[in-house]
């Protein structure tokens, strides 16, 4: 077990005073991993592949806090929907609307964050800035038909970098743009205010760039073994 529980204590601290919330990213660690930061008191808990999160959420305790922060296929939301929480990574219309029609299916509703591309790099996912307008307005527009989710807020990935200049700028930008996109469609809903960005290298930053939730797991967990998927 390579879990660090001093870091832990660490990162909570550097939390408390934005009121941001941790989510202990645990993709390819085992159950006993999980259940030790559970046992020090951590209930919300991050994994990027459908299968490893339903085989864990099987086996753990039911007051888990599930979100799923990876890549998200359309047809793999059948598999998460009665449970999970939140789903990060909303790239595009065609997701939203499965969602919603296996959330309808479990009688949930089920929190989205929509993934904006704020990175340099072309692999990551995520929608630019006319492509969140346009998902946001035909969800405004025929509200029955997203009746089984809730888009609380935006999710982003900055440049894998050392230049601390460039991952303010694009933590930034996504600022601007979750402010943009709050006051022309979230005026009046509390409920969107959740601005997910911020990892192991760079979580510092994002804090003080606005983000009310960071995704830590190597900082946690240790490197990741990918052995196994």
């Amino acid at each position: 077990m390579s879990i660090n529980l001093t870091a832990y204590q660490e990162v909570l601290a550097q939390l408390l005073p934005y009121q941001a919330k941790l989510v202990a990213v645990s993709k390819t660690k085992p159950v006993a991993d999980l259940e030790a930061f559970y046992a020090a008191g951590q209930r919300i808990f991050g994994e990027n592949y459908v299968q490893e999160l339903t085989e864990k959420q099987a086996v753990l305790p039911a007051d888990i806090e599930w979100h799923f922060i990876g890549h998200l296929q359309s047809n793999k939301v059948k598999y998460i929907a009665p449970f999970v929480h939140t789903i990060h990574a909303v790239d595009s219309l065609k997701l939203l609307q499965e969602i919603n029609k296996q959330a309808v299916k479990n009688q949930r509703v089920i929190n989205c964050l929509l993934q904006v591309h704020v990175a340099a790099e072309e692999t990551k996912f995520g929608m630019d800035e006319q492509e969140v307008q346009q998902l946001l307005q035909t969800w405004q527009t025929t509200p029955a038909a997203f009746s089984g989710i809730r888009i609380t807020g935006m999710m982003g990935m900055a440049t894998n970098t050392t230049d601390e200049t460039q991952i303010r700028k694009e933590f930034h930008q996504l600022r601007q743009l979750f402010g943009s996109v709050k006051n022309q469609f979230f005026n009046n809903e509390p409920y969107f205010h959740e601005l997910s960005i911020g990892m192991s290298a760079d979580y510092t930053i994002a804090l003080q760039e606005g983000s009310t939730m960071v995704r830590i797991g190597s900082l946690l967990f240790g490197e990741r073994n990918y052995s196994q998927n």
